[in-house]
């Protein structure tokens, strides 16, 4: 059965983006402020079939801590179910992602129709004030910008590695910053075919205001987000024991701790 469910939903994952894209490629005629509705409901199409044949719910807690103005969401990243099952709960949110996804045929275009923020990793210092230049933009159009601050997604349980580039948004954009804790690599592991039955939980955490000292927001925001996600994995421990990427985290943790 798990087999069967994992199969079935990554090819109709897939094959529901492609249509939706193909269907709306309308927008592109249209002023961006008209298109945002389309995030949202391609966020619920992937929720409901993840629930319904991927057998995985999806539970978020704390959207109260979203502000209502402009703010830089700082998420941790397992999988990738937080790049879609988050999103619609987000102000015309504005990715920092990696350039070369600009260039994936349809789903690139998407990107930059939504206006959202490439940066090129190999040029480092420029890369960085670019984004900032950038991020800045979106801030003052009240737009959320989210970033993964380790960069790519990384094992349920595994040594955090938080890249020190969230301290020059803090510094630069003087705007609230939103930790977001969660376990979604527990039942959609990366580099995984499978997906594991049960919830994911991702928890908004309360915001970090601007005027902190630098080192001293780097370690509130890693603490804040990493205690909170070892509670989530302890909670899908309880909840499925006998799921094997837990087992897999807790070898992790084990080993990452010991240093």
């Amino acid at each position: 059965m798990l087999v069967l469910r994992s199969v079935l939903f990554n090819v109709l994952f897939y094959i529901s983006t492609l249509i939706i894209m193909i269907a709306c490629m309308f927008l592109f005629i249209l002023p961006v402020r008209y298109c945002w509705w389309l995030l949202p409901f391609w966020c619920r199409v992937e929720k409901f079939l993840l629930r319904w044949v991927g057998g995985v719910k999806s539970e978020i807690t704390g959207l109260e801590n979203l502000p209502d103005t402009g703010c830089v969401i700082v998420s941790k990243h397992q999988s990738a179910w937080e790049t879609f099952a988050l999103a619609e709960y987000y102000r015309q949110p504005t990715f920092i992602l990696k350039r070369e996804l600009r260039w994936v045929p349809f789903f690139g275009w998407y990107l930059m129709k939504f206006r959202q923020i490439p940066v090129d990793r190999g040029k480092k210092g420029k890369a960085l004030a670019a984004m900032g230049k950038r991020a800045a933009e979106a801030i003052a159009e009240n737009r959320n910008i989210i970033i993964y601050p380790e960069g790519t997604r990384r094992p349920a349980g595994a040594e955090p590695q938080y890249k020190y580039g969230i301290v020059h948004l803090y510094k630069t954009l003087n705007c609230p910053i939103v930790p977001i804790a969660l376990n979604s690599g527990v039942y959609w592991p990366r580099r995984r075919f499978f997906r594991f039955p049960g919830t994911i939980k991702a928890e908004i955490l309360e915001p970090i205001q601007p005027g902190l000292p630098p080192e001293e927001f780097f370690k509130l925001l890693q603490e804040r987000i990493e205690t909170t996600s070892d509670r989530l994995l302890d909670e899908a421990e309880k909840d499925t024991p006998d799921n094997i990427i837990i087992k897999e985290a807790r070898v992790l943790q084990a080993e990452y701790k010991k240093k």
